[in-house]
């Protein structure tokens, strides 16, 4: 069965993005040297790479190439893509994707971007682990971490590190819930 894994940066007031959904405080620890924890070692692991349609959107806007042609890139939309910058495929409903990566045997999952995306999978009990990247800035809004839903997990501390220029790694996982536990229906 795949893993399913997050992997995201975060300031250190909680927000992935500033407000107008800018990263310059993010970009500017481009060359953060994280060693074994870094992004293309992290990605060797993964097969498919699951992102939510903002995601899709402020990717597809970039200049550069196509950043996941080796993975399997699926997009949760509702709404068609016209002209993919790369190949990938669509899925409108999170509860049907969560049975179709667990059925997966190739490789890791990544949930890629948005903490709404990522809630769904926690709050579907789905999420097995995060790698979170707190960044020492402070950029007073924008979109958060993970936006309130009003659900609530524990999830296990399996390490922590002090890295390059301030940053610390959190990494959580999250226990399976014991049979006979139903998970909370992802909203997203």
């Amino acid at each position: 069965m795949a893993r399913i894994r997050g992997y995201i940066a975060t300031s250190l007031d909680g927000f992935i993005a500033a407000e107008g959904d800018r990263l310059d405080w993010l970009f500017k620890y481009d060359g953060l040297d994280l060693g074994e924890h870094d992004h293309g070692v992290f990605l060797q692991r993964i097969r498919t790479v699951v992102m939510g349609r903002g995601t899709y959107d402020f990717l597809a806007k970039d200049g550069g190439p196509w950043a996941y042609g080796d993975q399997r890139v699926l997009v949760v939309t509702s709404r068609p893509i016209h002209d993919p910058k790369g190949p990938l495929e669509t899925r409108s409903n999170v509860a049907d994707l969560i049975g179709e990566l667990r059925a997966f045997r190739d490789g890791d999952v990544w949930i890629l971007g948005g903490g709404k995306l990522q809630m769904a999978f926690i709050e579907g009990g789905a999420l097995d682990e995060i790698e979170i990247y707190v960044m020492p800035e402070l950029v007073g809004g924008g979109k958060p971490l993970f936006p309130a839903s009003g659900f609530q997990v524990s999830p296990r501390l399996v390490r922590a590190d002090a890295l390059d220029q301030g940053c610390v790694r959190l990494h959580y996982a999250f226990d399976r819930l014991p049979k006979g536990v139903e998970a909370a229906a992802p909203m997203i």
